[in-house]
């Protein structure tokens, strides 16, 4: 069997400074936010080359904080993709706002600027792009709208740690950028976690006195807040791994140019193509091709496990059938939903795996 993804791989490669990072906070008795979330906060900031990061429970909830900070509140607007994880638009209605969908476009399958301007409204508050896979979206081309109309973007960058675009780091380019520690993630914690990164003075102080209760000082509750804080463990368990995170990126980076050299040859099936001036973090390599579940069941019977990024896009989700979209609102996305197919791919993962992979796709299409 040739695992989807294998934590303990990444753990073993460095457990000896994971281990001593957990058990110093055991010793330290600072449970919750503290020393270690602060250093945490300070070096993914200057990771980002941003002045400001606020650690928070979850990635959803630096999208919700995000949006909060910007003043997107109810009866606004937030315009964002279809084809994207769910958080991404629950975010949204958790500041009782609307989410409006634009399509992504059918190579990077990212947000298509061509299609922003004609959704943008006087309730418009915000636009989040959303980083696929690990690939930053056309952020000139979104940026031009949005300041057009004096609209702020908040980057969903939950699935692209350490991508850029035109040399600007994932979350630096928008009013606010949103990241995922989810344990499967590039940089993924022990547990939950995320963080949102700014520019803003004025944002990252809202934000930092949202995540606790909307203190600005203990028991000084200027907001209505949350209790999103991040706890010091994954703090100090991010910190070590951040060091690690740019030799993991090109050892995934790595592995995604050589699944596209041995499949280049494949013509039913489409390999993630790498934008001009972009660098693709590969959180996820997702083939695509007409008969994906047939590639599937041909993977599985070889002992090779792979996934749905995803297999319905959010406005066809029951849970948004509230929205009002039907099917063939957003072809691109619900033509993407159909395709993918997402391979095997970790930094630690054995480059014979890679091959088996492929060789297993190449028999596919023989047989």
């Amino acid at each position: 069997m040739i695992p989807f993804l294998d934590l303990r791989a990444q753990y073993q490669s460095v457990k000896s400074e994971i281990d001593a990072a957990v058990l110093s906070v055991l010793a330290s008795g600072q449970y919750i936010l503290g020393e270690e979330v602060l250093r945490l906060e300070q070096e993914f900031a200057d990771y980002c080359k941003v002045k400001h990061a606020i650690a928070v429970n979850t990635g959803t909830s630096a999208l919700h904080l995000s949006l909060l900070a910007a003043g997107v509140g109810p009866g606004d607007e937030v315009i964002t993709v279809p084809f994207t994880f769910v958080a991404t638009v629950s975010a949204i209605c958790y500041t009782g706002a609307t989410p409006v969908f634009v399509d992504v476009e059918p190579v990077t399958l990212t947000m298509d600027p061509a299609q922003l301007e004609a959704k943008i409204t006087s309730r418009t508050k915000a636009i989040i792009p959303v980083h696929l896979y690990g690939q930053m979206a056309d952020m000139d081309g979104i940026m031009a709208v949005a300041d057009h109309h004096g609209i702020p973007v908040i980057e969903d960058a939950c699935q692209a740690h350490g991508a850029r675009y035109k040399g600007a780091s994932a979350g630096s380019i928008g009013a606010s950028g949103c990241f995922s520690f989810y344990p499967g993630k590039n940089l993924g914690a022990c547990g939950e976690g995320g963080i949102a990164v700014t520019n803003s003075d004025e944002q990252a102080k809202t934000m930092r006195m949202l995540r606790d209760w909307g203190q600005e000082q203990r028991y000084h509750h200027l907001l209505k807040g949350f209790n999103y804080r991040m706890d010091a463990i994954q703090g100090a368990i991010l910190r070590v791994k951040l060091r690690h995170l740019e030799a993991w990126t090109e050892a995934r980076r790595s592995h995604g140019r050589r699944y596209s050299s041995l499949l280049a040859g494949a013509s039913h099936l489409r390999t993630p193509a790498e934008a001009a001036e972009r660098r693709h973090v590969y959180h996820v390599y997702a083939i695509r091709s007409h008969d994906r579940d047939g590639l599937q069941r041909v993977l599985a019977a070889e002992g090779i496990p792979s996934g749905l990024h995803y297999p319905i896009p959010v406005h066809l989700q029951k849970a948004h059938a509230d929205l009002g979209y039907r099917v063939g609102d957003f072809p691109v996305s619900e033509a993407a939903a159909r395709e993918v197919l997402s391979l095997p791919i970790y930094p630690e993962m054995p480059v014979q795996h890679v091959d088996q992979v492929a060789a297993a796709l190449e028999y596919a299409y023989v047989s």
